[in-house]
């Protein structure tokens, strides 16, 4: 009978025991890497959003409200328009035979302009006037006749409406002869012209633009709640991005006789002087018109405004001290009601 030696149970496990707890430590290790690598990347993310939000947080400037003399006005935007002004045109048509102006040239009123070619109007009016001669002749001869009874009243009847024919004819050959002549029917500014000589144009054909440039007229609309604020006689000023700095003083020369039942707007027109020219018909004008005394009242910055459609609002910065004494700033909203506006600045 053999002996056989049996190993005690333990011993034969040792071996994997030992296997299992590596593996474990081994997999603790490896999350806890990844744990730790995972923060520090987290870590890295969040400096840089931080950093990123930093820089774009845009720097803020105060300033404070303000107590000063203050004028109300009615602001408006509005259009340049002259006194009087035409755009030139043939009433018949012909050939052009002169051209007597320039552009851009000043006129006087019953300035001749553009001369069109005659062809036989001249010998068509002395005709005319020929016909016109002999009949006046006629009827003064029958007239003579008439006293001695040698011919009846119905003959110088006809010999007076003849010599009224004769005469009708002249005067409008004289005045389709006047139309071939285009004159300035007022004293202006002229554009640029639209005509050369020899050119053939047809009735209504645009020859130049005339303006008269002093003084301006401004027009433009205001809501019918100002119509008690503005009345013929009060100061305006307009300016325009053409000439930067430059206020136009003028004088509210009349007011719309109704208010526009669309838009409830009222119409206004405004008198400017302008011996310079410095203001051409068509211009694009901000226009304010003085209302009232000056008082003084609190304004502020419009660029301190919030415009919302649930209402404006300003950020008031106040000084105040914490628990510990110490200064800080505090910033509240605060909805206000803007009023009137002026350059930068709004009352409230």
């Amino acid at each position: 009978m053999t002996d056989t030696m049996t190993l005690p149970r333990s011993t034969t496990r040792r071996p994997r025991t030992w296997l299992r707890m590596s593996v474990m430590l081994l997999v603790m290790g490896l999350l806890a890497a990844g744990i730790y690598g995972f923060q520090q990347f987290k870590a890295g993310i969040l400096k840089q959003v931080t950093a990123t939000i930093r820089a774009d947080v845009p720097t803020v400037a105060t300033a404070p409200a303000t107590l000063q003399p203050w004028q109300p006005r009615l602001t408006a935007v509005g259009s340049a328009r002259a006194l009087n002004g035409a755009d030139l045109a043939a009433e018949v048509g012909g050939v052009v035979d002169q051209v007597l102006f320039e552009s851009g040239q000043t006129v006087a009123a019953g300035t001749v302009l553009v001369r069109l070619r005659p062809n036989d109007d001249e010998a068509k009016l002395a005709q005319l006037q020929a016909n016109a001669e002999l009949a006046a002749v006629t009827l003064a001869r029958d007239q003579k006749q008439l006293a001695v009874k040698a011919i009846a009243q119905a003959t110088v009847d006809t010999d007076t409406a003849n010599l009224k024919v004769a005469r009708a004819q002249v005067a409008a050959q004289q005045a389709l002869m006047a139309l071939k002549v285009i004159r300035s029917p007022f004293a202006g500014r002229l554009g640029v012209r639209q005509v050369d000589v020899g050119q053939y144009i047809s009735p209504g054909t645009a020859i130049v633009t005339l303006q008269q440039l002093d003084p301006m007229l401004v027009d433009f609309y205001l809501p019918q709640q100002a119509l008690g604020q503005v009345a013929a006689g009060q100061a305006i000023e307009a300016t325009s991005d053409a000439w930067p700095g430059r206020v136009f003083s003028g004088k509210v020369s009349s007011l719309n006789a109704r208010v526009d039942p669309s838009s409830r707007m009222l119409q206004v027109r405004a008198t400017v002087p302008n011996a310079d020219g410095a203001l051409l018909p068509g211009m694009h004008l901000n226009v304010a018109v003085i209302s009232g005394a000056a008082r003084e009242l609190v304004t502020i910055p419009l660029a301190a405004v919030a415009f919302n459609p649930y209402g404006s609002l300003v950020y008031v910065v106040r000084d105040e001290k914490d628990d510990k004494g110490a200064e800080r700033h505090v910033v509240t909203q605060q909805f206000i009601t803007p009023g009137t506006r002026a350059g930068t600045r709004s009352t409230c």
